[in-house]
This record gives structure tokens, C-alpha cells and sequence, in this order.
């Protein structure tokens, strides 16, 4: 389901955006949050953190479950990953400066991972907040099927 040409490329890009982000934030980019974003990328899949973890393994880092827990926190709460509840999974966000609203298609078959974005559905959403005195600030939502490959 994703467009990738040149998987280095998207791993580069995803790091120079997230670099330039923390410094123009004044956060630290550690060399561990880079590493975990690396990993998260490595695919396009989805990433759990044991499987990040068990990668970390024998590297430099004291790889421990909250020192993973703590890198994916803070590229979660800047928005250069997503977090998948339904997979518990995290998968990289190919545009962490725009918007906080994305989409998920979800393959059951395959498990591949489609992150959309569709104003209708924002905008549809928000308006259901509004009617009900209530004000999204995040949304996550995952759609599970069958992508074209599997059907």
C-alpha cells in the first residue's frame, strides 16, 4: 500500500525532518530518539517496541523497555510517529509538521499500514465534537481490510 521508491531516502528524510524540527522546538535529538525513528522507519510496517528493543540489543545503549518506551514517548508527542492501538504498534509519520489527524488502513492479511489524510473526515469529526461540547485534540483512527494485494 505505500509508494516507496528509495527506502533510504524515506529513512533520511523522516531524520532531517525530525532534526530540524527539535532544533527549530529546542529539543534534543538524541542519538537513541534517531535510532528508534530509524528503526520505526526501517520498513514502512509497523514497529513494536520489544522488536525495537530486541535491535538495540548489544548496541551502545543500556536497552532496557522504558528507555524504548521513553524514545517513542517523545517521538510520539512531537509527532514524527503514530502510535497503533488496535496492533499496539508504532508506525512513522511521513509529515509530523502538518496535522495531528491521520487515518490508518490496516491490512489483516498482509499487515501493511497506509497513513491518509482526508479533510472531509477531519472536518466531519470535528463538527461531531462541536455538537457535543466536546474538542478533539488528537485523532487516531484505524481502519481494518484487506488491501488490494490480499483481496
Amino acid at each position: 500500500m505505500h509508494n516507496c521508491l528509495s527506502h533510504e531516502k524515506c529513512i533520511e528524510e523522516a531524520v532531517n525532518t525530525a532534526e530540524s524540527l527539535c532544533r527549530d522546538r529546542g529539543l534534543r535529538f538524541t542519538d537513541l530518539r534517531r535510532k528508534v525513528l530509524e528503526m520505526v522507519w526501517e520498513s514502512h510496517g509497523p514497529a513494536k517496541a520489544y522488536d525495537i528493543l530486541d535491535k538495540l540489543k548489544g548496541k551502545s545503549w543500556s536497552a532496557k523497555p522504558p528507555t524504548v518506551y521513553r524514545a517513542l514517548d517523545f517521538l510520539l508527542q512531537n509527532g514524527f510517529v503514530h502510535k497503533l492501538s488496535s496492533i499496539n504498534s508504532f508506525i512513522g509519520c511521513s509529515h509530523p509538521s502538518k496535522h495531528s489527524q491521520c487515518y490508518f488502513l490496516i491490512c489483516s492479511g498482509c499487515s501493511d499500514v497506509k497513513e491518509c489524510c482526508n479533510s472531509e473526515l477531519s472536518n466531519a469529526i470535528q463538527n461531531t465534537g462541536g455538537k457535543n461540547n466536546f474538542i478533539p485534540q488528537q485523532i487516531t483512527l484505524e481502519i481494518a481490510g484487506k488491501c488490494g494485494d490480499c483481496i
